[in-house]
């Protein structure tokens, strides 16, 4: 079932589909490209039926030059008007002539017709003209003087354009036509083609869509393309890690739930202890023993908010350089009121030089504070919090950490061997500075110390 609301269903249907999108990214394209491709081979197909054209023209024009000759009144054309037709001869297009002398003298012909002449030391030029209302192609050709004519003289050739346009209506339409069906046919064939290989994935889409919230196992995943196999896989992938994250959830609240219910009850049993009683030093008794039970309480919660954050500073972790010297020397006279009424003697040594490193300043006091108060509750009567170079120390003189013992100590709530001090907390504290140090990119050491404790050690990177 899914879980879109009415503005996302509205976006959704308004927004277009990959279909749609694929094959106007791919029709577009080519339709714009086959139009310019048509353009180009009209234009040029029209520039050679033009020049055929011209040429059947200029024929025509010399066929008439041909048979103009000098006769007893000069220059005359010695074709009758039915040869000059026969000459001239055109199916669609209506033909006009003129023989001219050079001064524009009609000699033979329709008066009034004229065109452009040539230039350049050209013996003939194409023209378009208008010549009684009506478009005309025409040409001119010139002859100088002859030996056997008095005097040069010029022909003129004009007709109409219903052939060349009809020629190019039917080159546009042959060259368009199959084109065109040509590219319908493409589209359809492209439409079913990525319809059916964007199929998989709307079955992936409903397969989703129909899946319950918690229903976090792999997806199949049709293996058409490598694409879509690479979605499935990281679809399936983010269920994984959500499971395991989920899971980890569950374990985690459990855990917590199992871990605060003994001190919360023996708080509720201590008072309800004191209450049934009378005499005042009884309750002062219960009292002080619930403030005990409550300092832990509070003290395991710490440590809880402290896992939290560090889950959460996993992806929002900011880094700046932070002075390891100060910021030890300031936590240390932080908890020198608390080691002082326990009667343990906290110091600190390498202080003097001052070292910076690229880290977080929270999760550096969170790793000296769960150091320190490890060693407070579990350690000697001395503590020392040492610095040299970029590695920093909590070293205590107690009973120290068995080898066997130290890598399941970094696990949630793992504790020390049952009977003894060590097995009294939470097991947390060293599972916080273990995740604090794998935010920070340092290394986590536990050595034993001489000659006993325990010797817990960070060592820092190079700052960036």
């Amino acid at each position: 079932m899914t879980g879109e609301t009415a503005e996302q269903q509205q976006a959704t249907q308004r927004a277009p589909s990959l279909t749609r999108r694929v094959l106007r990214n791919v029709l577009v394209p080519l339709a714009l490209t086959w139009m310019v491709g048509a353009v180009i081979a009209l234009v040029i197909a029209n520039y050679f039926s033009e020049q055929a054209f011209d040429r059947g023209m200029l024929d025509d024009a010399y066929a008439l030059s041909a048979n103009v000759q000098a006769g007893e009144r000069g220059i005359e054309l010695l074709l009758t008007p039915r040869e000059v037709a026969t000459v001239l001869f055109d199916q669609v297009d209506k033909v006009y002539f003129a023989v001219q002398r050079l001064d524009g003298t009609l000699i033979s012909g329709q008066a009034g017709l004229n065109a452009p002449l040539p230039v350049d030391g050209s013996r003939y030029r194409f023209s378009d003209i208008d010549y009684e209302g009506s478009a005309l192609r025409a040409v001119v050709l010139e002859h100088d003087a002859e030996p056997d004519l008095s005097m040069p003289y010029r022909v003129i050739i004009a007709q109409t354009t219903l052939s060349r346009t009809a020629l190019v209506r039917q080159l546009l339409g042959y060259a368009l036509a199959p084109q065109i069906l040509l590219l319908v046919l493409l589209a359809v064939w492209l439409w079913y083609g990525i319809r059916s290989d964007l199929r998989p994935l709307a079955d992936l889409q409903r397969a989703l869509d129909r899946r319950d919230v918690h229903d976090l196992s792999p997806v199949q995943v049709a293996q058409t393309s490598r694409e879509l196999q690479r979605l499935g896989n990281a679809v399936n992938s983010l269920f994984e890690r959500l499971g395991q994250s989920v899971q980890a959830q569950r374990e985690f609240v459990g855990n917590v739930a199992h871990e605060l219910r003994t001190p919360l009850a023996g708080i509720r049993a201590l008072a309800e202890y004191g209450l049934a009683q009378h005499d005042t030093n009884v309750w002062r008794e219960q009292l002080e023993r619930v403030s005990e039970r409550q300092a832990r309480a509070s003290h395991l919660i710490d440590q809880l908010l402290a896992l939290a954050l560090a889950e959460e500073a996993r992806t929002e972790l900011k880094r700046v350089p932070v002075r390891l010297d100060v910021l030890a020397e300031q936590t240390v006279l932080r908890h020198l009121a608390r080691a002082d009424a326990r009667g343990v003697d906290l110091g600190a040594r390498g202080l003097d030089d001052g070292v910076v490193v690229y880290a977080n300043e929270a999760l550096v006091e969170g790793i000296l504070d769960n150091l320190i108060d490890n060693a407070l509750r579990y350690g000697g009567r001395t503590i020392t919090v040492e610095l040299a170079g970029r590695t920093l120390s909590v070293i205590d003189d107690g009973p120290g950490i068995p080898i066997e013992a130290q890598r399941d100590l970094m696990q949630r709530w793992a504790q020390g061997p049952a009977g003894e001090k060590l097995g009294q907390g939470s097991g947390l504290g060293l599972s916080i500075v273990s995740r604090y140090a794998e935010l920070l990119g340092a290394e986590l050491r536990l050595e034993a110390a001489e000659p006993t404790g325990l010797r817990v050690s960070v060592a820092f990177g190079e700052v960036a």
